[in-house]
């Protein structure tokens, strides 16, 4: 199900087995990471996309980075609602973009957050490189939808990956990112 829901946001790709090609794929084990890291990227494709099944002890959220640039040329904005409320925030000048980041992710034992990341042009180095994402996460009644947007000011070819979190805190056993490449549309 989660294929078909990320296909069809996914620029306007038909999920197809022509579509989507599996780059990689990290589950952490026991005892946890601090960082997931996609290495290497080919230039074979038109976009990227992350799907995760995550979780943390913090319930802080996934902070994502390329090229290992922590400098300030990242800019995000947010819409995210409980149910009962929504909400809205941006910002710019960040040194990294935050994907579910107001609500935390899940922190209570087996709930985890799921979530789509859309990375768009990632190869074309005449523009900065867009992310979106839609996530989310049920705690038994209780949770967070989220739709993010984020800017890597930067026309580098992304050739790497890092989702990390903000603090020292690890992502939970069983945490797994799946990294795609989308073929040309």
């Amino acid at each position: 199900m989660l294929n078909i829901i990320a296909g069809t946001l996914s620029v306007g790709v038909t999920p197809s087995t022509n579509s989507y090609e599996s780059i990689a794929t990290v589950t952490v084990g026991s005892g946890g990471s601090s960082s997931i890291d996609f290495t290497s990227i080919s230039s074979s494709y038109t976009h990227l996309q992350i799907r995760g099944l995550f979780r943390q002890a913090s319930g802080e959220a996934i902070i994502i980075r390329f090229n290992g640039d922590t400098g300030n040329n990242y800019a995000c904005h947010a819409l995210y609602g409980d149910g009962a409320t929504a909400s809205a925030n941006a910002a710019a000048s960040r040194t990294n973009i935050p994907i579910e980041r107001n609500s935390g992710m899940p922190t209570g034992s087996n709930i985890f957050g799921a979530g789509v990341i859309d990375i768009l042009d990632y190869k074309n180095t005449n523009k900065y490189k867009t992310v979106r994402s839609l996530s989310g996460h049920d705690s038994n009644g209780s949770g967070y939808v989220h739709l993010e947007s984020g800017l890597w000011m930067n026309t580098n070819a992304i050739t790497s990956i890092k989702l990390t979190t903000p603090s020292a805190f690890n992502y939970a056993e069983f945490t797994q990112f799946a990294l795609y490449g989308i073929k040309g549309v």
